[in-house]
């Protein structure tokens, strides 16, 4: 079965077996995964992944106040391996051995703010590439006789097939970039609004003062010469 990508429940912290019943991404090596952090909760995830692999993990705080979260990465041992404090996004790649790489985002730090969080999963090396190499060549006879090898087709289609996953990485990347800059235009535009209004009473209120104590100067003075 390919990886997997499952939620741990914040009472199951210290479990590395998925929990019955747990959602799973399909068995992809890119997987991406946009969620809502509550103020004063931490999720929790977990990826197995194979020995001699490499997994790769972008995260960005896309809405909420300060766009900050904590983030730990931790390996089947249970050891620390990255640790993030206080971050609105991050890139970190590891070398894998088999078993449950668990990576956390904690918000217990936000007694109000809620975050939406959007992470991206890269894994490399899972074994399955060349597993689909070995069964072209099994299937493929009489390659002698072609003037391109099945060397050469195979190279020029993992090629392709590199160059447009890469696409897709970056096209997802400018979405979530995209999507936490509207949220701090939108935030923003509130925030202009509101101390406008502010502004607007304040001169008002100014304007009714002096529009007050100017009548009353005149008044004082028609009473004074009577």
């Amino acid at each position: 079965m390919g990886p997997r990508l499952l939620l741990v429940p914040l009472g199951c912290l210290a479990l590395l077996l998925p929990p019955p019943g747990a959602a799973e991404f399909s068995p992809s090596l890119d997987s991406d995964f946009t969620f809502t952090l509550p103020a004063g909760r931490k999720e929790c995830f977990y990826q197995p992944m194979r020995k001699e692999a490499s997994l790769e993990l972008e995260y960005q705080v896309l809405d909420g106040a300060g766009l900050d979260v904590d983030f730990h990465l931790l390996s089947p041992k249970g050891e620390t391996l990255v640790f993030d404090e206080r971050k609105s996004d991050g890139v970190h790649t590891v070398e894998t051995e088999d078993g449950d790489y668990m990576f956390c985002f904690d918000n217990t730090f936000s007694t109000i703010s809620e975050k939406v969080i959007f992470f991206e999963l890269i894994l490399d090396n899972m074994g399955e590439e060349g597993q689909d190499e070995e069964d072209w060549k099994k299937y493929v006879t009489g390659t002698d006789l072609l003037d391109m090898k099945l060397e050469d087709i195979l190279e020029s289609i993992n090629s392709v097939k590199a160059r447009l996953s890469k696409s897709v990485q970056i096209q997802t990347l400018l979405r979530a970039f995209e999507a936490r800059d509207r949220n701090i235009q939108e935030s923003n535009f509130d925030r202009v609004n509101f101390w406008s209004m502010v502004n607007l009473g304040v001169m008002v209120v100014v304007s009714a003062v002096q529009v007050y104590m100017l009548k009353s100067l005149f008044e004082d003075k028609r009473k004074s010469r009577t």
